[in-house]
């Protein structure tokens, strides 16, 4: 593994085996026998070493019970409740633990990093659930019901089918490990839950960057249009990069549109349209802000305590307070949620009868309700964000008798941002569908066409078929254009 990861080099490296090198072997065993040493010249406790955890921190415990201590601490710390996480996420979660694991702060054995990366490289995927975890002394639940499998404990998923972790381990003759000291914390401290919800979250939020300029440029030119709001003189004078970003996007989308050269009736556009750039553009800069925080994480060791072979010190501080993840996730939600919010007002005014488009891009009007309901669909889906962008992070509950009486709750964060991001993924797609029937009537009325780019778009997501909105039902015209927008992107 790496020293340093950019969020794109991270999720192309998820996809390949982890290998320990020597160096990395050496370094975790480097910080290995530095803790045992220190143990050894040490006459003070050491948090969660030879202490017990979190209000029980000053109830020291023998030499003789360390491994127990560590073993009761994966058993009773495996606390989470609710669905399943996905593969996606579990194997984020292993690789990034992996990654901190590997930095030589954590004294954990190269043997105990060697189960973990075979499971990872293996897909021995552990059944870890979604809630449970307060973001603060780490993901504590879901860590420990990763790694529970390390010790013949939990269940793992194998080839699809989930068996008792004990029956894994018999059935590739693996033995259960034993841990030493501060090993089980050092896997379950840290932020690799709320962590992953990120970087999962960042390939999905690019893709809607790069599927966005073109579904709003779509929908100018379906619902005819100014392109002043969009010259560079504008956005010189107020130069917020995302806002610079998102006007040039558009511009590059309708370069040579005919429908947009076309003269204008109206003065001026609504907001939704006329707005976009400083609307679109104020999501781009507000998600840079946040992969930058999530970057800086990645890089991070974010368990406690940590070891300082150089300085001959082991500290206890707070990195795995996930204060830093649960604001982000938490803005991350509301900068996506504006991009939906936005998109259904284009969406509405698409099917509102108005410029020479029938109302509801019906066929016949009465007889025909056209695309009526789909903005429906799209309104519903915003509400719910506007109720799940609610901030996590602004909430605490006091915890471990008092001792960690500040938390982030973080984790709760990310996982409202992933269905932030499901729905944001569906209205977009919506104001697509409408934009392309939309773009249709536009064409016969003004005997105009829209840019190259656009036109061949539309080709690519016709070609799976005419929109025949009478005879296939709206749910199916909405999943193919959901299906065309986000597996294109990905391709």
């Amino acid at each position: 593994m790496n020293l340093h990861y950019t969020l794109g080099q991270a999720i192309s490296a998820i996809q390949k085996p982890v290998e320990l090198t020597p160096q990395t072997r050496k370094t975790l065993q480097d910080s290995v026998d530095f803790l045992h040493k220190f143990l050894e010249q040490s006459d003070k406790p050491i948090y969660g070493v030879n202490t017990g955890f979190g209000s029980l921190q000053n109830i020291e415990i023998s030499s003789s019970e360390l491994s127990k201590l560590q073993e009761n601490l994966l058993i009773t710390h495996a606390a989470g409740v609710g669905s399943a996480l996905n593969d996606e996420l579990v194997l984020t979660m292993m690789w990034l633990k992996l990654l901190n694991m590997s930095k030589g702060h954590s004294a954990v054995r190269p043997e105990v990093f060697e189960r973990l990366a075979y499971m990872f490289n293996h897909q021995i995927i552990p059944l870890v659930t979604e809630q449970g975890s307060l973001g603060a002394s780490g993901d504590l639940a879901p860590l420990s019901q990763m790694v529970l499998p390390l010790i013949g404990k939990g269940s793992v998923k194998v080839n699809g089918s989930l068996m008792p972790a004990s029956d894994w381990l018999t059935s590739v003759g693996f033995q259960p490990i034993v841990l030493g000291p501060k090993e089980a914390l050092a896997l379950i401290n840290g932020t690799q839950f709320m962590l992953a919800h990120a970087l999962v979250a960042f390939k999905k939020i690019s893709d809607i960057l790069a599927q966005l300029p073109l579904i709003a440029s779509l929908s100018i030119d379906a619902y005819d249009c100014r392109l002043e709001p969009f010259h560079e003189a504008i956005h010189r004078v107020r130069p917020h990069q995302g806002q610079i970003q998102a006007a040039e996007e558009i511009r590059s989308w309708l370069a040579d549109s005919e429908i947009a050269a076309m003269p204008k009736k109206q003065v001026q556009d609504p907001y939704s349209f006329r707005c976009i750039p400083q609307v679109h553009g104020a999501t781009i800069t507000a998600l840079q802000h946040c992969f930058s925080v999530w970057e800086t994480e990645l890089n991070s060791v974010t368990d406690n305590p940590n070891v300082f072979e150089e300085e001959n010190m082991v500290v206890s501080g707070g990195n795995f307070h996930g204060q830093p993840l649960a604001l982000t996730l938490d803005y991350a939600a509301m900068a996506l949620a504006e991009l939906a919010n936005i998109s259904e007002r284009r969406t509405f005014l698409l099917v509102s009868g108005q410029r020479q488009l029938s109302p509801y891009l019906a066929d016949g009007a009465g007889i025909d309700s056209g695309y009526m309901i789909a903005q429906y669909s799209a309104a519903a889906l915003v509400s719910q964000n506007k109720q799940l962008c609610t901030p996590a992070s602004v909430d605490s509950i006091v915890s471990s008798n008092g001792q960690e009486d500040h938390v982030s709750m973080g984790a709760n964060a990310a996982t409202k941002l992933m269905r932030v991001l499901d729905n944001v993924e569906y209205v977009l797609s919506i104001e697509w569908l409408c934009g392309v029937a939309a773009l249709s009537q536009r064409k016969l009325v003004s005997q105009k066409k829209s840019s190259n780019a656009i036109e061949a778009a539309v080709d690519a997501f016709l070609s799976g078929g005419a929109l025949i909105h009478q005879e296939v039902p709206m749910q199916e015209l909405m999943k193919r254009a959901n299906d065309f927008l986000w597996k294109s992107a990905k391709n």
